[in-house]
């Protein structure tokens, strides 16, 4: 399945509840798409947010359902195989809070 990036100019304003973000799993995956890591600007303005989906417009539509931008969408290539677990291994090692 495709990758996307897609940039949301709404970090600094993001308060999500643990029932915000159980709706937009549901959406996400009645629209085929899967969230797969993100991060935040350095200035605290913008989140990236990495998704599998079958289209960029599976992604709008998602956004919209849920009421998020995606002010951006970006089709991107896989990682190199040689890099393909680092992202992994890093959010592994990240503690959660």
């Amino acid at each position: 399945m495709p990758l996307y990036m897609i940039e949301r100019k709404f970090a600094d304003q993001l308060d999500l509840t643990s029932d915000d973000v159980k709706l937009i799993e549901e959406v996400n995956a009645d629209e085929g798409i899967r969230w797969l890591f993100s991060f935040l600007s350095a200035d605290r303005r913008r989140t990236y947010c990495l998704y599998e989906a079958p289209s960029p417009e599976a992604i709008m539509s998602a956004a919209r359902r849920a009421d998020v931008p995606a002010d951006e969408i970006v089709e991107v290539g896989p990682a190199a195989p040689e890099l393909s677990g680092r992202l992994r291994d890093w959010a592994d090692a990240v503690p959660s809070s």
